[in-house]
C-alpha cells in the first residue's frame, strides 16, 4: 500500500460544524466525525477507527475544552475518544468502550459481520482490509488494536450537553446496540444520529442489536420536528429524506 500524506479531511458545513472523515477507511467503515464549535467548549461525535491520532488532526480546529460523544461503541466509531478531556457514552455502551478490541486487525474476518453485511446489500470479501493506504512506512493492519476508552460521564435519556451557546439532549435509540444515542437540537432542528439512522442500508443483525428496538426507536425519530439529519455514514439529509428512510425500514420489517 501507498503511505498516505493526510489521514482525514474536513468540510466546513456551516460556522459551527465541520465534517471530518478517514480518507484511507474504506466506505463501509468510514463512520463520520463531527466536531461543533461552542462558546465554552466543542463537541466531537463519533472518533473514528483510531488508526491516526485525531486529536493531533484537529489542533487547527479547537483551541477549547472538548466534549467527545460516542453515539454508540461499535469499532469504527470510538477509535479517538480517549484523547479527548471528556469523554461520554450511554451505560449500555461503557462496557463496550472500556473493552476496545485487542489484537482485532484490520482485516474483515468475522463471520458473523460478513454474514450480516452480504445480508443488507453491502459487498464486501472475506480478509478484505479496512484501509487503502497506511499511515505510515511499516504499519502492519494485522496489528491493529482498538484502545479502550473510559468515559468520564455517563449519559441517559434527557440528559444535556451545554456548549454555551448551544444545547443538545440525549435521546435514547436502541436497535443497531442497545445504547445507541442522538444528540438533539431543537432550536435548530439538528439531530446527529449516528448510525440510528443514516442514508444507507441499516444494519440491525448484530450479536448486540435487537430489531423490534430499532423499529420503536425510527417511529419515534420520525415524530420529532427533525430538518436536518447529520448521521454515522453518509451524506446528510433532511426531514422528507429521513421519512423516506424510516418508512422503507419499517415496511422492510413489516414485511
Amino acid at each position: 500500500m501507498q503511505i498516505a500524506e493526510r489521514w482525514y479531511d474536513f468540510r466546513r458545513i456551516d460556522d459551527d460544524i465541520t465534517l471530518i472523515w478517514e480518507q484511507h477507511v474504506i466506505p463501509l467503515m468510514r463512520c463520520n466525525i463531527w466536531h461543533v464549535r461552542g462558546r465554552d467548549r466543542d463537541m466531537i461525535v463519533d472518533t473514528g477507527m483510531g488508526v491516526v491520532s485525531l486529536r493531533d488532526a484537529t489542533r487547527h480546529l479547537i483551541d477549547k475544552p472538548v466534549t467527545a460523544a460516542a453515539t454508540h461503541a461499535h469499532i469504527d466509531h470510538v477509535g479517538c475518544h480517549g484523547e479527548f478531556e471528556e469523554c461520554l457514552v450511554h451505560p449500555l455502551e461503557a462496557d463496550a468502550l472500556r473493552a476496545g478490541k485487542p489484537d482485532y486487525g484490520l482485516y474483515l474476518s468475522d463471520p458473523v459481520l460478513l454474514q450480516e453485511l452480504a445480508r443488507a446489500g453491502y459487498r464486501c470479501k472475506a480478509n478484505q482490509c479496512f484501509i487503502t493506504a497506511l499511515p505510515h512506512e511499516g504499519y502492519d493492519p494485522g496489528a491493529y488494536s482498538l484502545h479502550g476508552s473510559t468515559a468520564t460521564r455517563l449519559v441517559e435519556e434527557g440528559d444535556m450537553i451545554d456548549l454555551g451557546d448551544r444545547r443538545f439532549e440525549i435521546l435514547h435509540f436502541p436497535g443497531h446496540s442497545p445504547g445507541s444515542i442522538g444528540l438533539w437540537e431543537e432550536e435548530t432542528g439538528t439531530l446527529f444520529s449516528g448510525d440510528c439512522i443514516y442514508d444507507g442500508a441499516l444494519l440491525d443483525g448484530f450479536s448486540d442489536s435487537n430489531i423490534a428496538d430499532y423499529c420503536a426507536s425510527l417511529k419515534r425519530l420520525g415524530d420529532l420536528p427533525v430538518r436536518t439529519v447529520h448521521g454515522g455514514h453518509e451524506p446528510s439529509f433532511g426531514r422528507d429524506r429521513l421519512h423516506a428512510l424510516i418508512d422503507a425500514y419499517l415496511a422492510r420489517r413489516d414485511r
